[in-house]
């Protein structure tokens, strides 16, 4: 991969971010070096970055796959074979092949990598792994296809909101972006998945000064932010006994205890959402979440759903929210192509419910 003197992607390379490649993938025929491909990064004093890499040869025959460049899933969909996400889509690999009782021993050994167990009482689990890499298994008979195995894996490059406004991404919106950092807004970053949520906030959170604290909150650690006081939290599931588990709720609310100059939640998807409007609501400025929603539109119906979760009705979601966040920035992924869609801010409509005025460049 070319780099810049400064041994960032170039404006090139970041294009592979929001634009898919032709449709006809690279095939992977040779398995790359023990230790080398992708890495996690982590902050260091300096603002520089370390990495922590990921051993391939646990993926077995997946390895080849897993490691390719530009490769952002891989999917084990039992009997139906080997599926690959390259960019531009999943592609099927007709060669590939693994019977029922290697791939159940591959999913097994790889759930036991992070310290989980997954069996018939317990069919389904998500870990992360090494490197950032997120693998999730299902068994059957939950999976009546045979055993699945669902692997994302982590862009291996961290880009700037620069790089990102040349690629396409941000287009007229970079002023309002830059104003929103500045000015310590509450952000709340929607879009459907695959549309670029996590990249676009990853960028932003990068331009907040080097002297703040940044506290993310995840279910699974995504957000990857090229700034030296980043910390991070990632909920737990429960073990086989059904005890330990660790919410995300529950890490907005021992977050605040840390003294966070800006607060961010990952991605919202349950109860957590009432914690993170309350401490948005109470001097907590800067701080910053994702949405699931299809369109900037679908956003008040989303938050409405997620605040039922937490026994919040709709008004008083209408009316956290409206307070709680400063601008809604929807992207969108058509065409094979991620770009910031529009910007947004909540307001009330007569009838109090919320609603979502979008803002004109």
């Amino acid at each position: 991969m070319a780099t810049t003197s400064r041994g960032t992607p170039n404006a090139a390379e970041t294009s592979g971010v929001l634009s898919d490649p032709p449709a006809t993938a690279r095939r992977i025929t040779a398995e790359p070096a023990p230790g080398a491909g992708a890495t996690r990064d982590v902050s260091d004093p300096d603002g520089g970055r370390q990495t922590e890499p990921a051993d391939w040869a646990q993926f077995g025959p997946l390895a080849p796959y897993v490691a390719a460049e530009g490769v952002t899933d891989v999917f084990v969909n039992g009997s139906s074979g080997l599926w690959v996400d390259y960019g531009g889509g999943a592609v099927h690999d007709p060669d590939w092949a693994c019977d029922e009782r290697a791939l159940r021993a591959l999913a097994v050994r790889l759930v036991a990598l992070a310290d989980r167990h997954v069996d018939e009482a317990n069919p389904c689990v998500d870990v992360r792994l090494a490197a950032g890499i997120r693998v999730h298994v299902v068994l059957p008979p939950v999976s009546t296809t045979g055993t699945l195995v669902s692997i994302r894996v982590p862009r291996r490059s961290r880009f700037s909101l620069t790089q990102l406004e040349q690629a396409g991404m941000v287009g007229i919106h970079r002023a309002r972006l830059d104003a929103a950092i500045a000015a310590r807004a509450n952000l709340l970053i929607t879009g459907a998945a695959g549309s670029g949520k996590t990249t676009l906030l990853s960028a932003m959170l990068a331009q907040a000064p080097a002297g703040e604290r940044i506290v993310c909150i995840e279910d699974v650690a995504e957000l990857q932010v090229r700034h030296p006081h980043v910390i991070a939290l990632e909920a737990r599931q429960a073990n086989v006994e059904g005890i330990g588990a660790i919410g995300l709720d529950r890490l907005v609310r021992e977050a605040l205890r840390m003294r966070p100059d800006r607060l961010v939640v990952g991605e919202c998807r349950g109860a957590e959402v009432r914690e993170l409007m309350s401490a948005l609501n109470t001097g907590h400025d800067g701080g910053a979440g994702t949405l699931h929603a299809n369109s900037i539109d679908d956003v008040p119906a989303r938050l409405e759903a997620l605040g039922a979760l937490a026994g919040l009705d709709a008004s008083a979601v209408a009316r956290q929210a409206v307070s709680a966040f400063d601008l809604v920035v929807h992207v969108e992924r058509a065409a094979g192509v991620r770009r910031i869609a529009c910007c947004g801010a909540f307001e009330l409509d007569a009838s109090g419910r919320l609603l979502v005025r979008e803002l004109r460049p």
